[in-house]
């Protein structure tokens, strides 16, 4: 992966920014059990994923690729801009064969086609899940109180497992001390995933830290003084953005690793008195029994062959996790 960083300038003002990336996608790596099947999506993706710009941030979940100050610029203008930009980026660093747009919500979604920025086709793979911190919820407690009977129980049930955990959060001393027992506890879970366009380098965690201080949040699980389990926080404004996480597979089930992290988040959100709680696009049943909803985010996408990019959408479908699941409601 390749990033550059684009500014948008009105005269000497700095009034906006973007950011892209180059993605070289090698091989799809999915839930496919049929060799064949695999082996004609490995070539599929070859011809039409490999080499691929992405306007956005293909690391996070939602719309986070671009920031203008809206006092000085609308909304039609913007839309133009990032078009101009796309362009640019096509013509003076490289040309790919697909563009992706990622991570729209739908206003906007629907803002951009409607300003036939180019023939682009829509999808909405798997929504973002989120939880929006209520104002009366000053403790966790009040936060599982609202819950029903059948989920305050279920809370308490997967808190007294994790009660031989020690949780800490790490600085940048543990965070080098531990990288290479991260790494794999990160490994196991993303290599375990439906679909995945990157890994992360080795030093990632480290680096996260290193440039974002304060607003990049470690917590790990140790069991006996050995690492069994860890997530990640970016803080946001008024937002937390869960990042990258990584757990034991021996003791999640036992413990329920997985869902006490969840939990634990949550709790981080309420003591620090954020507004929302970003879960990102994955796991998104066990994030509804915590109360994340989910919200619809776009993903527009155009390929520069013609033929290719008048069947983008059925060559797109074939390739698209698809996740059944059933939203839970554990609000009373």
């Amino acid at each position: 992966m390749e990033c550059f960083i684009i500014g948008f300038f009105n005269r000497d003002a700095l009034i906006g920014g973007a950011v892209f990336q180059y993605l070289d996608f090698i091989s799809y790596k999915g839930a496919e059990k049929n060799k064949i099947t695999l082996f004609i999506k490995n070539l599929f993706a070859r011809i039409f994923l490999k080499d691929t710009m992405i306007l956005g941030n293909n690391m996070l979940t939602g719309q986070n690729g671009f920031y203008f100050d809206l006092s000085k610029i609308s909304s039609d203008h913007i839309i133009m801009l990032l078009d101009k930009a796309v362009q640019k980026m096509q013509n003076e660093i490289r040309k790919t064969s697909l563009v992706v747009c990622k991570d729209y919500q739908q206003g906007f979604a629907d803002h951009f086609e409607k300003n036939q920025c180019g023939k682009y086709f829509r999808f909405s793979v798997q929504p973002d899940m989120k939880l929006e911190i209520k104002e009366h919820w000053k403790t966790f407690d009040d936060y599982v109180n609202d819950f029903s009977k059948k989920y305050r129980a279920r809370v308490r049930t997967a808190k007294k497992k994790l009660n031989d955990i020690e949780k800490i959060e790490l600085n940048q001393d543990l965070i080098k001390k531990y990288q290479q027992e991260m790494n794999a506890l990160y490994q196991y879970v993303v290599e375990n995933a439906t679909f995945n366009t990157f890994f992360l380098a080795e030093n990632h965690f480290e680096k996260m830290k290193e440039n974002l201080a304060e607003k990049f949040k470690v917590f790990g699980y140790f069991s006996e003084m050995r690492l069994v389990g860890f997530y990640t926080l970016i803080l946001n404004n008024n937002d937390v953005n869960t990042y990258f996480l990584g757990y034991d597979k021996s003791c999640q089930k036992e413990k329920q690793v997985y869902l006490n992290m969840l939990l634990d988040m949550v709790k981080f959100g309420i003591n620090h008195r954020f507004k929302t709680i970003i879960f990102g696009r994955t796991a998104l049943e066990i994030k509804s029994t915590i109360g994340a909803e989910p919200t619809g985010i776009y993903v527009l996408m155009k390929h520069r062959n013609g033929i290719l990019n008048k069947y983008i959408g059925k060559i797109f479908t074939s390739f698209a996790p698809k996740t059944e699941w059933i939203q839970r409601k554990p609000f009373k």
